[in-house]
């Protein structure tokens, strides 16, 4: 397999991504944010001719409890 020449050479720095990106990480995900996640995931994955809907997705993402060890 050929190397690639991108991978030869250091990433430019973006110090504005870097910013963003510690941003990002110390900002927590509320249970509600999840929850519309979910659900938007199982929607945006169905099938075009199933009968799931935008709501039915979120009723389902609503009953579902994930619990930590």
């Amino acid at each position: 397999m050929a190397i690639r020449k991108s991978a030869m050479t250091k990433a430019p720095a973006r110090p504005e991504l870097d910013r963003l990106l510690e941003a990002a990480r110390q900002t927590g995900v509320t249970e509600e944010v999840l929850q519309e996640q979910r659900a938007s995931f199982a929607y945006g994955n169905a099938p075009k001719d199933s009968r799931i809907t935008k709501e039915s997705a979120r009723t389902a993402a609503s009953s579902l409890r994930l619990v930590r060890a």
